[in-house]
């Protein structure tokens, strides 16, 4: 067993990871959105998935395996950012998916505020937190099989880097927000003059399916979005009310020198499309996650799924972007983020890929989420992949004709079709 943290009750209600996102819709609920019973609290530290007592095998495991057998080191820059340049460039986790954050929801609230952002750098696979003027980098892990890890990294240079596992996350981050699993938060909440939430103001979780002016109360948001109005740079009771009078005094902002002193950070910026990806994959992860529990929880009571039929469903409709709220201006354009993620393909012969950005009525030109792909999601059950792909294939090629996908135009269909069943290896020889 690795070592575990410990943390007060106060901190962990305000732990961390409760800020790997901080966006969200007043008095939604998403229980409708995905399927009847998807709050519903999983068993995940009983035997059957054994969350607890089980060391995960995700990139931030197998990175401290390396570092303890000498194969990689670690570069620490005195310049207050620590081990943080370093890790990002050993995870492959592009500076251009920085985010900042200022309402007071992590454990470190303290050192948080609108002077003081909290910035988040993500991919796929790994989220890192860095707060200025904090001795512990904040990391999320996504395993393959267990979903949401947690670990802190001290940023002491006269110690061997040790990334220390800590549950204690969970009591944020394994609830009914996060589809009962270890899991992903993204919430929005209106936040006074030095970051404390109003929680009032809306604590549902967030993700595509999200109106745009629900969305980046407690963020930073910087980039191009017309007149489409969202919560994100407003701080103190005034600007709210100056919001209501002048939409988007504080919208469509290209830096954000005005707010504080970016010198601290890699840049001085937080994407709108680096949230707008965060948003949707933070949920896809979770879904994920839920949908492999779920799976091993079935197979090994029953050795069958015929009682996850409309859960699948649910899901192919999250993974299709099926209720996805829709754009009505562009997005983003001069987005460094859009440019570096959509260069990670993979591409079909026709150079398509489901990292192809759209950004003027929707999020992606094609429409399928490119976490499918993704280590957690090849690493479901085989019995679950393969009634997923003969639905998806169904969806694809027009035979199954449920009303929840008619959404899909024919062209979406054809793309998408073409794009996996030439970039993804497992397909089932019927596709």
């Amino acid at each position: 067993m690795m070592t575990r943290l410990s943390f007060s009750p106060r901190q962990l209600i305000l732990c961390l990871c409760a800020t790997l996102a901080t966006i969200a819709s007043v008095g939604t609920s998403f229980a409708n959105d995905d399927f009847q019973g998807a709050t519903h609290m999983m068993p995940f530290e009983e035997d059957t998935i054994g969350y607890g007592e089980r060391q995960d095998t995700s990139l931030i495991a197998r990175l401290q395996e390396a570092i303890d057998a000498g194969e990689v080191t670690l570069d620490f820059k005195h310049d207050g950012q620590g081990y943080l340049l370093s890790l990002l460039d050993h995870l492959n986790i592009p500076t251009e998916s920085q985010l900042l954050v200022f309402s007071k929801t992590s454990f470190q609230r303290h050192k948080i505020s609108p002077s003081t952002p909290r910035a988040l750098f993500f991919d796929e696979n790994t989220y890192i937190g860095f707060v200025q003027g904090s001795n512990l980098l904040e990391i999320t892990a996504v395993d393959k099989e267990l979903g949401g890890v947690f670990y802190t990294l001290e940023q002491d240079p006269d110690k061997k880097p040790k990334f220390v596992r800590t549950d204690q996350c969970l009591e944020c981050h394994a609830s009914s927000k996060t589809m009962g699993v270890p899991g992903h938060l993204v919430r929005s909440f209106e936040v006074d003059e030095i970051g404390i939430v109003d929680l009032i103001t809306g604590t549902s979780q967030v993700n595509h399916r999200t109106p745009f002016e629900d969305r980046w109360g407690g963020w930073y948001v910087t980039g191009g979005h017309g007149k489409q109005i969202h919560r994100g740079n407003l701080f103190g009771k005034a600007a709210f009310e100056k919001q209501k009078e002048s939409p988007n005094f504080r919208g469509n902002l290209e830096d954000l020198k005005e707010f504080f002193n970016p010198s601290p950070y890699p840049h001085g910026t937080s994407d709108i499309v680096a949230l707008m990806v965060m948003e949707h994959q933070g949920h896809m992860h979770n879904f994920i996650t839920r949908m492999q529990y779920e799976s091993q929880l079935m197979l090994n009571a029953y050795g069958h799924l015929k009682y996850l039929k409309h859960k699948v469903d649910a899901f192919l409709r999250y993974l299709l972007f099926v209720d996805e709220a829709p754009l009505t201006e562009k997005v983003g354009e001069t987005s460094a983020y859009a440019k570096v993620f959509a260069e990670k393909g993979p591409k079909d012969s026709k150079g398509r890929s489901l990292r192809d950005f759209n950004l003027e009525t929707r999020l992606f030109e094609h429409p399928c989420s490119f976490l499918i792909y993704s280590e957690a999601f090849q690493s479901l059950p085989k019995k679950l992949k393969d009634e997923i792909y003969t639905k998806l294939w169904k969806i694809l090629t027009g035979e199954n004709n449920q009303p929840e996908f008619e959404k899909l135009t024919v062209e979406s269909r054809k793309a998408i079709y073409g794009i996996l069943k030439e970039t993804l290896s497992d397909l089932p020889d019927f596709w």
